[in-house]
């Protein structure tokens, strides 16, 4: 929504990366200056809507989305796994998701990340200034066109894809006049040259003042918001023009911002006119109750935000938790509702909880990532006293990079319990609730199926009790209690475990983190049901690929047939076992001609895994090569040398091994992880080539002649090669 709170909405309910960058921000306004770059980048932006509103005009009608979006591709292998967790990074600059997908996103197993408007903006230092359009540039206080794309690439990289905020209903508020917008465009009421003019905005010229009158809502100007004419098919056009723009830079869905204010028929015909009009989106519908506008009326075109849902858990946290059994009773189809905890809007007007109610606010998303009731959206903004406040820092004209080393920014993507439970909502994905147990108060605890168990104490006293589980017998990591299984609960043979939960405190464990007398190790992602193996060609006249999967039987000599897939490529999908994770959905694959010819790695053959993943002059890529119209995974040039060494004492009979979260590391499985050299004992030492620019996760183990495995302890290590194709790590053992 726009400003703070949609006025005349629903009541909100009783009880209450690095710094310093913006300098280089105000440079990049300053330099604007320059009216030829100036008109070059219009005539850019010009004809990229132009272009969309093209290929809008015969596109096919779209079916709806569902709730869950699906995983992003390439799928990147996680210690949390991957699913379809949204994170709200509220005022984040382009280049800080970038870096945070990398460093800390993508490596929590979050799916998605949803982003402010990109779309140029009055100027102002308040948040909400982004929520008020004078172009469809993709130029904003948050970064360039430039800086977006590559922050969508990073982030598809990471294995994350970018959700992007939309502002469809309105342009600048006709209370800020006429004035120049941040990017430099000049904008006055109801004239945005080259854009829109009168005959473009509804005729209702007044504030809504009654949202019982079905009318106003969705015809009248939101707080002074000059609301547009989306009944006609010229501003339906370009705004399909501008999501086709948006789209062609590789964003994998849309939040619409007050979709209430717009008819259902004319966002179901906008998003008809898109290049994909499948595309993920969910709907800001502000659902009160005796209105006539609710958010199932926009189920024909994607799914809505579920608001009841937010306003339960603060009724409920601030109650008795027992009746969160019930969350979902009389609320949107769970495949069609997304929830939160809370939003930009919700935590300044008070309609649901917010960071400032500690504890019992990561209780209430530790509830919401591990109960089967919609998909899940985690939000992380920015501490404030005063509501209308933007991002610590903003000007008029630019926000700062985030950065989580301040106070100032919340950061609920690093806390521990929310890493862990994200872990936890991927692992038990399409699972039942079972166990379920409360105290008839604020104590309550379940299963979800034979996968995970949660404890949730939301009282001021610690608990210890005796819990009832469907988990398999074993020693489990508490993912809220730490990132490296340094806390660890011991479920007998008849399902059943003692614990002590902390007050305003949970308790989680699932089969992916469970201890291994080291740290568990990270478990590596859920698979798709298939894996579509690429080999890139080159001077063989036929191609097989000769493989098991896990430790199934090989294929006979010469294995499956390979087919074109694109200029330069082959591929072959090969089926996974119905819920293989890990090892036993790790293929092992040769190539072939058939003739005599042989690609197996140079003896060791290749460890395959994830939905699509491409092999290229002996290394393997994640993701399909052919994405690209045939030009190939974009890492497979500029190899060079990524240089392990780490200081180990052993045992007779142990070797040192490095394991890590690409293929290239063995995709977190040990028996196919990278053995290193003893040569410098008690140094040792590996060499292999990754591809430029490739970020991975990494520990290291012992493994003796009998198999048994021992991995360091703390959390995992991270890298990243650099451009020129070389990273040198230099570490010591964790005992």
């Amino acid at each position: 929504m726009t400003r703070t709170t949609d006025p005349a909405g629903p009541p909100a309910p009783t009880p209450t990366p690095v710094a310093g960058r913006s300098p280089r921000r105000t440079s990049r306004r300053t330099n604007r200056g320059d009216g030829r770059l100036r008109r070059l980048a219009a005539a850019t932006a010009s004809a990229a809507l132009a272009l969309g509103a093209v290929l809008a005009a015969t596109a096919p009608v779209a079916a709806p989305a569902a709730a869950a979006p699906p995983v992003p591709t390439p799928v990147v292998d996680s210690p949390n796994g991957r699913g379809d967790v949204i994170l709200n990074l509220f005022q984040w600059t382009w280049d800080s998701v970038a870096a945070e997908c990398t460093s800390t996103i993508g490596p929590a197993g979050f799916g998605y990340v949803q982003v402010s408007p990109p779309q140029e903006t009055i100027q102002g230092t308040a948040w909400w200034t982004s929520y008020q359009p004078v172009s469809y540039r993709i130029d904003s206080k948050l970064g360039t066109r430039a800086e977006f794309e590559n922050m969508v690439d990073t982030c598809r990289a990471a294995g994350v894809g970018v959700v992007a905020d939309a502002v469809l209903n309105h342009m600048a508020g006709a209370d800020q006049g006429g004035g120049t917008g941040v990017a430099g465009s000049s904008y006055g009421v109801e004239s945005y040259p080259g854009l829109y003019g009168p005959n473009d905005f509804n005729d209702c010229r007044s504030n809504i003042s009654n949202y019982g009158d079905r009318y106003q809502v969705q015809n009248c100007r939101l707080v002074s918001l000059q609301d547009l004419r989306t009944g006609s098919e010229y501003v339906r056009g370009t705004i399909a023009g501008y999501l086709n723009d948006l789209l062609s830079l590789g964003v994998a869905g849309f939040r619409i911002d007050a979709a209430k204010h717009i008819p259902a028929a004319d966002l179901a015909a906008i998003k008809g006119k898109l290049t994909n009009p499948n595309v993920f989106w969910v709907h800001e519908v502000i659902g009160a109750h005796g209105e006539p506008i609710q958010p199932t009326e926009y189920l024909g075109s994607g799914d809505s935000h579920e608001f009841h849902y937010g306003r339960d858990l603060k009724s409920r946290f601030d109650g008795q938790i027992k009746d969160l059994r019930t969350i979902g009773d009389g609320k949107l189809p769970s495949d069609r509702a997304g929830v939160f905890v809370d939003n930009h809007d919700t935590e300044r007007n008070g309609e649901t909880m917010s960071y400032k109610w500690g504890a019992k606010y990561k209780l209430a998303n530790a509830f919401m990532l591990s109960w089967p009731y919609g998909a899940p959206s985690v939000y992380s903004g920015y501490t404030w006293t005063d509501k209308d406040a933007g991002a610590p820092g903003a000007s008029a004209t630019a926000v700062p990079d985030a950065s989580c080393a301040s106070s100032a920014w919340v950061c609920t993507q690093r806390w521990t319990e929310i890493a862990g439970m994200v872990g936890f909502h991927n692992a038990v994905a399409g699972t039942a609730v079972t166990n379920w147990w409360d105290d008839g108060n604020n104590h309550v605890a379940y299963g979800r199926g034979s996968k995970g168990y949660v404890t949730l104490n939301n009282t001021a006293n610690a608990v210890t009790r005796t819990y009832q589980t469907s988990l398999p017998a074993g020693t489990y990591c508490d993912v809220v209690a730490s990132k490296d299984c340094s806390k660890t609960v011991t479920v007998s043979g008849s399902g059943t475990f003692t614990a002590t939960v902390p007050a305003y405190g949970a308790l989680a464990l699932h089969v992916e983190a469970a201890d291994d007398g080291g740290t568990g190790g990270p478990g590596p992602v859920d698979p798709s049901g298939t894996t579509t193996v690429f080999y890139a060609t080159g001077g063989w006249n036929a191609y097989n690929v000769h493989y098991r999967v896990g430790t199934g039987a090989w294929t006979a000599v010469p294995g499956a047939a390979m087919t074109a897939a694109c200029t330069g490529w082959v591929s072959k999908e090969i089926a996974l076992p119905d819920g293989a994770t890990g090892p036993a959905a790790t293929i092992t694959a040769a190539f072939t001609n058939g003739s005599g010819s042989w690609d197996n790695n140079g003896g060791k053959d290749y460890s395959l895994s994830g939905a699509a993943v491409a092999v290229s002059g002996g290394t393997v890529t994640a993701g399909d090569p052919c994405d690209d119209d045939g030009e190939g995974p974009g890492p497979v040039d500029g190899q060079g040398d990524a240089s392990f060494a780490v200081t180990a004492t052993t045992t007779w009979g142990q070797g040192v091994l490095v394991v890590g979260s690409i293929p290239a590391l063995g995709s977190w499985a040990p028996a196919n992880g990278v053995a290193l050299s003893a040569g410098t004992y008690p140094v040792w030492t590996a060499t292999l080539d990754l591809p430029a620019g490739t970020s991975f996760a990494y520990k290291y183990v012992k493994r003796d002649g009998g198999g048994n495995i021992v991995w360091e302890s703390g959390s995992n290590r991270t890298a990243t090669v650099g451009q020129d194709g070389t990273v040198t790590l230099s570490d010591t053992w964790r005992s």
